[in-house]
C-alpha cells in the first residue's frame, strides 16, 4: 500500500490492536480517534471517589491466540493476578458448579430425575435441524435442563425471545452434553468444571482491564485523538467529520462504531444500508458495584443466577481478580462484588429499587447476609449502551448486505459491535480483529478472525 492514509474510530481493544500492528509494521501514517477521554471502549475500567476499580462488565484475559498472548505480556508483565476459574450457577436455592448441565448431581433428586430424563431423550432423538437458539436448546439438553437452566438464564443475558435467536453462534460458547457423561457424573457423584477456554485466566494487578488498553496508547501517544465523537463519514469524499466541528480525511477506514449507528452516518445515505441495519438489534448493561468493609473468604470467581426475582445474570467477586481492585490492595479489609443486568433498548431502569433487588438476590443465595449493609462503603452503578450484539435470525442476512458493501468503499467495519458477531466478541478476538485489519491493509494479508465460520 503506497503510504495510503488510514484513519481508525475508536480506542478499544480492536482499534488499538489495528494501531499497535500498524506501529509494529513500521506504518506511520495513521491516526486514531476515540469519543470518549480514555481508551479502553467496554474494555476500561473506573476507580470510584472511595477507591474501588469496576470494569464494564466481567473481562478476564484468556486467549485463543498466541499473539494476543504476547501482547499481553508485553503489556503487563509479571503485574498479572492468575486465577483457576471457580465459577456457580444459583437457582432454586441450591449452587451447582459450573457447567450446570455437567453437574446436576447438586440439584434436588426431583430435579435430577428431570433433567437427566430430558437429556437422554434428547441425546436419543437430536436430529440437528432445529431452527433457532430454542430449538436448539431443547433439542440438545432435554426439557429438562432447558426449562430449569437455560431458558431463564439466557432470556436474563439476552432480553429477546429465544426463538428470534439464531443457533449459529453458540461454538464454544455453551457446553454440548454427553449423556453418558452427566449420567457418570450424578452417578458417581463427580464434580465436572473444568470446560471451557477462560477455565484460567489472567488479570490486570493494577488498574483493572483498562490498564491493558491504557499501556498500548502509550506506545503511540501522538496518534491517538480523545474526545472526538463520529458524527459523519462522507464516502464520495472520504472524509470524517467529528461532532466538535473537526474532521479528517482517509484513504482506509477502520471503524469499531457500533455497524448500526455507522450506516447512519453515510453520506450519501444509503437506503439499503439503513434498511439492513435496523435488522441489527442489542441490548444494554447495568452494571452494579458494592464496595464493601469486610473481607469476602471464598475461592468463587463469579456466580451465574437463573432465578427471575435476581435482576442480575452474573455476581463477580472482583476483589478476587485483582487485590488492587479495592483500596490500597487491602484484601483483608476489603472487597468487591460486581453485578451485570442486562437492559432491552430504550428500557428505563429504577437504578435504586434495582440494586435493593440484587441485595436480596445476594443474600438469599448467602454470598452476603443482612448485617453487611452496614459495611457497605461504595454504590457504584453504571449504564454501558451497546452491550450485547444479539445474534437474531436476521443478523447474518443484513451482515452479508452490510459488510460487503462497506468494504467496497474502503470501510473495514471490525470489532465486537463492528462485526456484530457475539461469538467473535471476546477481547482476544476483537484485538485480533483489529490487528489482522492492519496486517490487510498494509501487506494485503487474509483476516482470518473476521471471517471465521
Amino acid at each position: 500500500m503506497a503510504n495510503k492514509k488510514v484513519v481508525i474510530i475508536g480506542g478499544g481493544p480492536t482499534g488499538l490492536g489495528a494501531a499497535y500492528r500498524l506501529r509494529e509494521l513500521g506504518y506511520d501514517n495513521w491516526v486514531l480517534y476515540e469519543k470518549s477521554d480514555d481508551v479502553g471502549g467496554h474494555s476500561t475500567s473506573h476507580v470510584d471517589a472511595q477507591g474501588f476499580v469496576w470494569d464494564e462488565g466481567g473481562h478476564v484475559i484468556f486467549s485463543h491466540y498466541p499473539y494476543f498472548d504476547k501482547l499481553i505480556d508485553d503489556m503487563l508483565g509479571k503485574e498479572v493476578h492468575e486465577r483457576i476459574r471457580e465459577s456457580w450457577v444459583y437457582l432454586k436455592d441450591v449452587s451447582v458448579p459450573y457447567p450446570f448441565q455437567n453437574n446436576l448431581r447438586y440439584l434436588p433428586k426431583p430435579l435430577q430425575v428431570s433433567c437427566l430424563m430430558g437429556a437422554a431423550t434428547a441425546a436419543a432423538s437430536r436430529n440437528g435441524e432445529a431452527a433457532n437458539f430454542r430449538e436448539w436448546t431443547l433439542s440438545t439438553f432435554g426439557e429438562g435442563i432447558a426449562e430449569v437452566f437455560m431458558f431463564p438464564y439466557n432470556s436474563k443475558v439476552w432480553t429477546t425471545p429465544l426463538e428470534r435467536m439464531s443457533k449459529g453462534w453458540i461454538a464454544e460458547r455453551v457446553s454440548v452434553v454427553d449423556f453418558k457423561r452427566l449420567l457418570e457424573n450424578v452417578l458417581y457423584e463427580k464434580d465436572d468444571v473444568a470446560w471451557g477456554p477462560n477455565n484460567k485466566f489472567r488479570f490486570p494487578l493494577h488498574g483493572g482491564t483498562g490498564e491493558i488498553y491504557r499501556r498500548m496508547a502509550r506506545r503511540f501517544p501522538d496518534k491517538v485523538r480523545t474526545g472526538k465523537q463520529l458524527a459523519e463519514v462522507d464516502t464520495a469524499q472520504r472524509k470524517v467529520s467529528f461532532s466538535d466541528g473537526t474532521g479528517d480525511s482517509y484513504d482506509v477506514l477502520i471503524s469499531t462504531a457500533p455497524l448500526d449507528l455507522l450506516a447512519g452516518m453515510l453520506k450519501p445515505a444509503d437506503t439499503r444500508l439503513r434498511e439492513a441495519a435496523a435488522l441489527l438489534e442489542h441490548n444494554d448493561l447495568l452494571v452494579m458495584g458494592i464496595g464493601l468493609r469486610k473481607k469476602i473468604d471464598t475461592g468463587k470467581c463469579w456466580v451465574y443466577f437463573a432465578d427471575p426475582e435476581m435482576p442480575c445474570y452474573r455476581a463477580t467477586f472482583f476483589s478476587h481478580y485483582s487485590p488492587f481492585n479495592v483500596p490500597n490492595g487491602d484484601t483483608e479489609q476489603y472487597s468487591s462484588l460486581m453485578c451485570e443486568m442486562s437492559v432491552p433498548l430504550g428500557q428505563t431502569v429504577d437504578v435504586e429499587r434495582t440494586y435493593e433487588e440484587m441485595l436480596a438476590g445476594l443474600m438469599r443465595s448467602k454470598i452476603l447476609d443482612e448485617a453487611d449493609r452496614s459495611r457497605i462503603i461504595s454504590r457504584y452503578h453504571r449504564l454501558v449502551r451497546y452491550s450485547y450484539p444479539i445474534p437474531t435470525i436476521d443478523r447474518d442476512r443484513a451482515l452479508a448486505i452490510l459488510q460487503p458493501a462497506l468494504m467496497q468503499q474502503g470501510i473495514y467495519s471490525r470489532g465486537r459491535f463492528g462485526a456484530w458477531r457475539y461469538e467473535i466478541g471476546n477481547m482476544d478476538h476483537s484485538v485480533l480483529m483489529g490487528v489482522e485489519a492492519a496486517n490487510h491493509v498494509v501487506n494485503g494479508e487474509k483476516e482470518l478472525v473476521f471471517y471465521s465460520s
